[in-house]
């Protein structure tokens, strides 16, 4: 089956993600949502329902995590 470089998408921006967040980048949590979207998409077309439900967790944590790294504001 063809997956239109989707899996490799994903796969790449996941890694990216996590390295990101491993040196404490805020941005990592933007490209993990992206991951996240493309493994949505890859469940879709495998047809793989725990894929599809599991990214959309770790995609609504992500968007968490985005809004708790938020720098403090300036009292």
């Amino acid at each position: 089956m063809n997956y239109y470089g989707i899996d490799w998408l994903a796969m790449l921006l996941t890694v990216l993600a996590i390295y990101l967040l491993g040196n404490k980048a805020r941005y990592g949590f933007v490209l993990m949502t992206l991951g996240n979207v493309c493994w949505v998409t890859m469940g879709v077309l495998t047809d793989s329902m725990a894929m599809i439900l599991a990214n959309l967790i770790f995609l609504t944590m992500n968007v968490r995590g985005w809004f708790k790294w938020a720098p403090e504001a300036a009292s």
